[in-house]
């Protein structure tokens, strides 16, 4: 496999400089010391096979621990005792069998969506969440974990819960499967599979493109977790060096674009980093995302109430996106106490749709999963977090007010339909 190319150099901003985006309410509390030592669930094969290797090993040992690694049963190397215990001991000395420290768990939806709450070695903390879909007429059951590619973000969307924390770090490629084990062990109790990953939990996946990119792979290596390429999404708020990386590596992921608005002038607001790169770039690079991989690309829409979900807004979406490879999803917003703004209604998303599938474009309404519990991004990390001060959420959300109300007084009338 080539070596995916890092957007974040020349071509790309520092994280926490998008323009546009609102300052973090949250401060990060101060980081503990990260364990020195890499997650052996980022390890690949052939480094491990390397490992034992230059201490006089056969290279079944490195299929011994994988195997181990990924068994639905093993929570540490103190398992099956298939090594001697000094070859345990020094694969313990040079490797984390687990990156997350603690976890703790919440339920909601009558068990069908359960939110994790991870903590790092370094005290950071990250969510992950598990939504079962019970079977339906000719659709099996699945089970979908959504996992963070990031502790915190630095893109800043205000209707993000994760917008509170700001950007604290990337993870390593380790502690973004690693969640995914969690849940496969979690699900193996009850006999059950991890179906489908998507990265859409904290953190925007394509600012930290290599360790996504190594995570994916090791999520869908027949030899490690084996979950086939095209059962996982990875999701961008529009990071088109990031989507360029992923079109050279022509996978069978999904890619799924978190749109939002179509109109420079209120992306900017809803997506700060639209000032780098607007939405008819965005668009370009996943069209040709979809043209070299035949991949039907996702556009993810949050519908916000006065804001985005106008006819006018619904007209410039199917304009922009006729006859491409494409799937809709729309997505009432999840309520956040930092923002001004409210979901959309239900007739005014159904309006919406309408009108992109009038103009030919396949087009779901998402429902929301986990409400009770804080499951959308961000909302168990910030409930852990210091809470901001009053005065500071009353300003954001003045801040928001002022921009968006000045983005919509720039919005144009509807074209007719």
């Amino acid at each position: 496999m080539t070596a995916p190319m890092d957007p974040r150099t020349s071509t790309m901003p520092q994280p926490r400089q998008f323009e546009g985006r609102a300052l973090p309410l949250i401060d990060a509390p101060p980081a503990g010391t990260r364990d020195p030592r890499p997650g052996l669930s980022g390890v690949p094969l052939e480094a491990l096979r390397d490992w034992f290797a230059q201490r006089g090993e056969p290279a079944y040992r490195a299929r011994q621990v994988a195997d181990q690694l990924w068994s639905d049963r093993s929570v540490d190397l103190d398992g099956p005792r298939t090594l001697p215990a000094g070859l345990r001991a020094a694969l313990g000395d040079a490797f984390r069998f687990d990156t997350m420290a603690e976890t703790s768990v919440r339920p909601a939806d009558e068990g069908l969506t359960e939110k994790a709450l991870h903590v790092l070695d370094d005290g950071r903390t990250i969510e992950s969440v598990l939504m079962r879909y019970p079977a339906r007429g000719p659709r099996r059951e699945r089970a979908t974990i959504c996992i963070s590619s990031q502790a915190g973000c630095a893109v800043g969307c205000p209707f993000c819960a994760t917008g509170e924390l700001g950007f604290w770090r990337d993870l390593s490629s380790a502690e973004i499967v690693d969640q995914v084990r969690f849940w496969s062990r979690r699900l193996a109790a009850d006999a059950r599979r991890v179906t489908n990953v998507v990265f859409m939990g904290m953190g925007e996946p394509l600012l930290n493109p290599d360790e996504v990119v190594r995570a994916a792979a090791a999520i869908s290596d027949p030899q490690r977790f084996g979950l086939g390429a095209r059962h996982i999404t990875i999701s961008t708020s529009g990071v088109v060096p990031g989507i360029e990386t992923i079109t050279a590596l022509a996978p069978q992921y999904t890619l799924a674009v978190s749109l939002h608005a179509v109109r420079a002038g209120l992306r900017d607001v809803l997506v700060p980093l639209n000032r780098r790169w607007p939405a008819e770039q965005v668009v370009e690079a996943a069209t040709r995302y979809a043209d070299v991989t035949g991949r039907r690309v996702t556009y993810e829409y949050v519908m916000i109430a006065g804001i985005n979900d106008t006819p006018s807004d619904a007209a410039d979406m199917a304009a922009l996106l006729r006859g491409r490879l494409a799937h809709v999803n729309l997505i009432p917003m999840n309520p956040v106490a930092h923002t001004p703004w409210q979901p959309s209604g239900s007739e005014r998303i159904e309006a919406f749709a309408g009108t992109l599938r009038e103009a030919g474009l396949h087009t779901t309404v998402r429902r929301n999963r986990g409400t009770e519990i804080g499951a959308a991004c961000g909302q168990l990390a910030a409930e852990r977090a210091a809470q901001p001060a009053p005065a500071a959420v009353a300003r954001r959300r003045e801040i928001l007010v002022e921009r968006s109300a000045a983005a919509l007084r720039d919005r144009p009338l509807a074209a007719p339909r």
